[in-house]
């Protein structure tokens, strides 16, 4: 089985099991994520791959993690990930990629990303949940970040923090690639 196989599997898996431990119906679901409940079906059944986008917001509307979605299997109270277990999840065919390191539900979910962005390439997002705050460290380049329509130049070593609740897009608009490391921290669902 391919990694892509064993994603949409992981996937379909857990989604229906966060759906019903939610109490939440197709429809319910699918109004709650601004998902169509036909997509939510395809992704039940394993019967599509879903862009990061719209995992991310099925995800939102559930009050889990994308790990969660992706492998909800409790182990010991240290969990290490190696290198060739971490999820990626988005990149394009220059070489722009994301992945999703090491995640946790403990007061609600908080994940860790390794960004690579190549020269001209970006990431838009959508709003998050509000509560949901993210962590940046840029380690090589120079990222261009934008929140709620307002650029902010942020050189390697540079860090931020940002309620996450608006609009925001990552960007290279340099000639480096840019490396960052990200935490995102999501409020429990209510």
């Amino acid at each position: 089985m391919s990694d892509l196989d064993q994603l949409t599997q992981s996937l379909a898996r857990n989604l229906k099991r966060w759906r019903k431990e939610r109490g939440f119906t197709l429809d319910a679901l699918a109004a709650r994520a601004g998902v169509s409940r036909g997509m939510i079906i395809q992704i039940e059944q394993a019967r599509t791959n879903p862009s990061v986008g719209t995992t991310v917001k099925l995800a939102d509307a559930l009050g889990v993690s994308i790990t969660t979605l992706l492998d909800y299997e409790q182990g010991p109270q240290v969990r290490l990930v190696p290198p060739d277990q971490a999820v990626r999840m988005w990149s394009t065919s220059t070489g722009s990629h994301t992945t999703l390191l090491v995640g946790t539900e403990a007061r609600g979910p908080l994940e860790l990303w390794s960004w690579t962005l190549m020269p001209g390439e970006g990431s838009d997002s959508d709003p998050h949940p509000d509560g949901t705050t993210e962590l940046l460290h840029v380690t090589a380049g120079v990222l261009t970040l934008v929140v709620d329509e307002v650029e902010h130049t942020m050189p390697a070593g540079t860090s931020a923090v940002f309620e996450a609740n608006v609009s925001h897009a990552y960007r290279n608009d340099g000639d480096e690639t840019v490396e960052m490391t990200m935490a995102v921290s999501i409020p429990p669902a209510r």
